[in-house]
């Protein structure tokens, strides 16, 4: 079989694809190659379709391999196994621009396998397995309206970058993703620090061209060796009978929408769907089950017509009005933090806890190993939508929402330097009518603000949808359940007052203009800022202190060169500072070094302890150390663990000893004071202010076979009769 190649420099990268050496048995298979990263995708479609289905069966998996990278996975399990939170977020990427493409009921099973089978570190490879997923169905014979085209735009030092490698996103005040073709966009994904309306404008224009390019480079190995599409079967509806049942039921649902004391309940709209469905099944006995899709189609009908042509909402708010807000904080007690958001029907708490900085994720995947201390979970429970059914593990939805609320907070979270803290934000959906990503992201800010995360600015999140027909669109804020499920789009805006921080938008129609993306933008600020305002007035600033509850991190930085007298051979000295003060140690290779405790005074005591160490004691400081070593000059003193110091015979007492044994013995404790530091680090001591007690009274009281007591400032004695 001849192998097909097309290749292009876009932009001065280069993309390669190749058709024709894999899958073969594929109903179409690509792989693409920019740099030393290359993916293959494969698209498959069954040949018939799936019975009793009432949506497209679209399925994209993206398999990871670790031997793309050159790793082995740890563990006992060498096999690779279930997909990475990346894997999942990549699937997503390019699920959400495709399925749009796909005929109007169509039901034979399509899936996209991604698979990256190397992977270069300058070359990220979600782009690439965005552009193959598009080529592969583009060349095979499965009904699509593509290709498409996709492409990453960071802003680095003011420059707009197209597709930047991982060093130089980690450096970008905005990273944008879109998917697209004919000026129109399918997908955004953006994570900014900030960023205006007006630069992102700027990044799309540029977006745009690039995706153009890509776009006729796979039009280039469709004319080489694409397919003809297949004619597949596709659910319709008898117009005849739509028009019948339009015309018994159309007038009640308009009704319903219309009626005030529905406002705000959409499930009255849908019981109203239900019955009608019911009622119709027993009179259409013989068509009963192409009742439901046409009650459907009718519910969606009205919804629309109301909306783009008289302007009202079945709840009956303004175009651009926002549900009824609310905002708690401390909710629940013993947390370390907390928050409650409440958007008409949406309710979505979330619960921060803090912990040390070892107590982070570690992420392994294709392109690089890091440990992860801010993560956001999001949960997504059957009851928060009165529903009964098992409860599961997160699926790709619970990750893919958790992951937009967790970028839409990243760029105002401290810096560990700043906050050594691991931070897990959980957000639990107690109720759900709408956009619950973005009351995660309000909730999570409550709950950071409440647990005292020194934030650097609220963010607050908004969804945005439109209506649309051939001659006109109407844009919605704040959209609900039914918006969502009879309009266009879900355009989710997450930000400060200063900018965007994330966005996500899903479409269901073949690409939105410019002007709406222009206007959704719009109306996103304007809500964005209302729902600050009342976080603001809930919460004006974050919390001065912590929870009571949550430890306390303390941190230092120290020379490299003294981590080993922090640790000790074998691990003695670091062990033993968190043996006598409870408290957890993390040190890096640079220097910083991370103490975690329970309580304050613990973890106070175990930076004393490691500073004194890291650093020469000053002269005059104070410790409480135990005698090691007693010479015939002095006794040796362990101020720190691993660091002693000379307790000359002469600064023992302000009498003269004969020996030191007549004071002290090894495993005493006295309390010293620094006198001298010498340049090679050599510490000299002194007890003398310390002691109250005579060479005589120490003679007489052994004589006496009196028990030896502790002074209150001076040393502590062993009886040695006993």
């Amino acid at each position: 079989m001849p192998v097909y190649t097309v290749e292009k420099d876009i932009e001065g990268i280069k993309f390669t694809i190749e058709a024709g050496k894999l899958a073969h048995q594929a109903n179409g298979a690509v792989t693409v190659r920019s740099g030393d990263t290359v993916v293959f995708a494969s698209a498959c479609m069954a040949p018939k379709p799936k019975e009793g289905m009432d949506f497209f069966p679209l399925t994209v998996d993206v398999e990871e391999r670790k031997y793309a990278s050159g790793k082995i996975s740890g563990g006992f399990n060498k096999r690779d196994g279930k997909p990475s939170d990346r894997a999942i977020l990549t699937s997503r990427l390019i699920d959400r621009p495709m399925r749009p493409l796909f005929p109007d009921g169509m039901r034979n099973d399509v899936q996209i396998v991604a698979m990256p089978l190397s992977i270069d570190p300058e070359v990220p490879y979600d782009i690439i397995s965005m552009i193959a997923a598009s080529a592969a169905i583009a060349i095979s014979d499965i009904p699509w309206f593509g290709p498409i085209g996709s492409v990453r735009i960071c802003e680095v030092d003011g420059e707009l970058l197209i597709n930047p490698s991982n060093e130089l996103q980690e450096k970008a005040s905005f990273e944008l993703v879109i998917a697209g073709y004919e000026s129109k966009l399918l997908e955004i994904e953006l994570e900014a620090k900030e960023v205006k309306e007006e630069r992102l404008e700027e990044a799309l224009t540029l977006a745009h061209k690039v995706c153009d390019e890509v776009v006729a480079l796979q039009n280039e190995l469709v004319a080489l060796c694409g397919k003809p599409k297949a004619e597949v079967p596709l659910v319709t509806v008898d117009e005849e009978l739509f028009h019948e049942i339009y015309d018994k039921t159309h007038q009640e649902i308009e009704d319903a929408i219309r009626n005030p004391i529905n406002a705000g309940k959409e499930a009255a709209i849908f019981d109203l769907r239900d019955e009608l469905i019911e009622k119709l099944s027993i009179e259409y006995e013989e068509r009963a089950d192409e009742v439901g899709p046409i009650i459907e189609k009718v519910v969606k009908k009205c919804v629309r017509s109301a909306v783009i042509n008289d302007h009202k909402r079945a709840d009956g708010r303004a175009l651009d009005e926002i549900r009824p807000l609310s905002c708690e904080v401390g909710v629940i007690p013993r947390v370390h933090g907390n928050g409650l958001f409440k958007r008409g029907q949406t309710q979505v708490m979330t619960t921060l806890t803090l912990g040390s900085l070892d107590e982070g994720q570690k992420i392994d995947n294709l392109e690089e190993d890091f440990d992860k201390t801010y993560i956001h979970y999001y949960n997504f429970p059957p009851y928060s939508v009165g529903e009964a059914r098992p409860m599961r593990s997160a699926g790709r939805r619970e990750i893919g929402h958790g992951a937009l609320a967790e970028k839409a907070l990243r760029p105002v979270i401290p810096s560990k330097e700043e906050f050594p803290y691991t931070m897990i934000l959980v957000s639990d959906t107690f109720e759900s009518n709408g956009s619950t990503s973005m009351a995660s992201t309000c909730g999570s800010t409550l709950a950071l603000m409440h647990g005292g995360v020194k934030i650097k600015a609220p963010v607050a999140g908004i969804s945005i949808g439109v209506m649309s027909d051939e001659n006109q669109y109407v844009m919605l804020t704040d959209i609900q359940g039914l918006e969502d499920f009879t309009g266009d789009m879900d355009f989710k805006v997450a930000g400060t007052r200063e900018g965007i921080t994330a966005i996500q938008v899903d479409t269901k129609t073949h690409g939105l203009s410019r002007a709406i993306v222009s206007d959704a933008l719009r109306l996103a600020k304007d809500a964005r800022y209302k729902i600050l305002d009342l976080i603001e007035e809930t919460i004006p600033a974050p919390n001065q202190d912590l929870s009571p509850y949550a430890p306390r991190v303390f941190s230092l930085v120290i020379n490299p060169d003294k981590i080993g007298d922090i640790i000790g051979p074998g691990g003695k000295v670091i062990k033993a500072i968190e043996a006598e003060t409870g408290a957890k140690l993390a040190i890096e290779q640079d220097g910083s070094v991370f103490i975690s405790a329970i309580d304050a005074e613990g973890g106070q005591k175990a930076y004393d302890m490691v500073k004194g160490l890291a650093f020469d004691p000053e002269v005059n400081s104070v410790f409480e150390g135990k005698v090691t070593r007693i010479e015939s000059f002095g006794a040796f003193v362990e101020i720190l663990p691993g660091k002693d110091g000379l307790l000359h015979i002469s600064q023992i007492t302000n009498n003269r000893l004969a020996k030191v044994e007549d004071y002290c013995n090894i495993g005493d404790t006295l309390k010293v004071r620094v006198i001298e530091v010498a340049p090679d680090g050599k510490i000299r001591l002194s007890h003398k202010e310390f002691s109250n007690t005579t060479v005589d009274n120490i003679k007489s009281d052994k004589s006496k076979g009196k028990p030896f007591k502790a002074n209150d400032l001076g040393v502590v004695f062993r009886d040695k009769n006993k």
